[in-house]
């Protein structure tokens, strides 16, 4: 009667989503026309070209300098948001303060603002006779028109990607692990790096790609800070402009190749890192 019973409580699991094939078939039919067939486009569009015009297009001098100034920037400013995005969502969660409710709606203002006005806004800032510019000049700091400003408009948009990853983690974890770690004689950095960071190190890192990513094929708040200094995003749009459409979508399948590899890679890092901890916690 027992395993009857269980038998039955199985079958009624299995089927708590009524229609199952129906909604896979709605779901891949729905990334297929807004993701795939766009992007298979790129690919046919490239196809145009022959292998060898294909590689002189992507390692043109023009491309490899906007490759090194875009994986770059994008990668420090996702190493940059990774260290402080993590103190920010640790603060949000962990205190109580005067605004905070303001200072949390402030993380994802980079989601809600245009980008084209976070650029305008950012060049504003960091020109000589903006409000930080003027500043930094003295020290012969100069932000906007240079590499530096691509950087700083990369950690602009790519903030909230951490700390919306991390936030929700930090908010499960369990504050009576910390205490039981203090009660063993362990001090504050041995409780983070031990106890804290292996919890929230698969939501860190995902945040990290995400933020990594985004920035790659950042465009519209750095092409106003940026000056002369092209990003690979700039590069795609110089040849549109020029009809040049071929080229531009044999820079655009790079980017698309990269940023799919490296969102591939962190899943498959993600899941390791769950497993292993998994393993370490049985």
């Amino acid at each position: 009667m027992i395993s009857v019973a269980t038998k039955q409580i199985r079958t009624k699991r299995i089927r708590v989503l009524p229609g199952f094939r129906l909604t896979l078939g709605f779901t891949l039919f729905y990334l297929g026309l807004i993701v795939l067939i766009p992007l298979a486009a790129v690919f046919w569009k490239t196809s145009e070209l022959t292998w060898s015009e294909f590689w002189h297009v992507i390692t043109m001098p023009q491309a490899l300098a906007s490759y090194r100034l875009t994986f770059g920037a994008s990668f420090l400013a996702a190493l940059v948001n990774a260290v402080f995005g993590l103190i920010v969502a640790w603060v949000l969660v962990r205190y109580n303060f005067f605004g905070k409710k303001i200072v949390d709606a402030l993380v994802d203002l980079p989601f809600a603002l245009p980008t084209a006005v976070a650029g305008i806004t950012l060049a504003i800032l960091y020109s000589h006779n903006g409000w930080i510019g003027q500043l930094l000049e003295p020290l012969g700091i100069k932000v906007a028109n240079t590499r530096l400003g691509v950087f700083v408009a990369l950690t602009f948009i790519g903030l909230p990607f951490i700390v919306r990853t991390v936030q929700p983690v930090l908010e499960d974890l369990d504050p009576e692990l910390e205490e039981a770690a203090a009660s063993l004689g362990a001090n504050r950095w041995q409780i983070f790096w031990r106890v804290i960071f292996p919890m929230i190190s698969p939501a860190l890192l995902t945040g990290f790609a995400l933020a990594f990513a985004r920035a790659l094929g950042e465009y519209g708040s750095v092409i106003f800070i940026a000056g002369n200094a092209k990003i690979t995003p700039m590069l795609i749009m110089d040849e549109l402009d020029q009809f040049n459409y071929a080229k531009g979508t044999a820079l655009a399948v790079v980017m698309l190749v990269v940023s799919f590899v490296l969102l591939l890679t962190i899943n498959v890092l993600q899941w390791w890192t769950n497993r292993y901890n998994t393993t370490s916690l049985a």
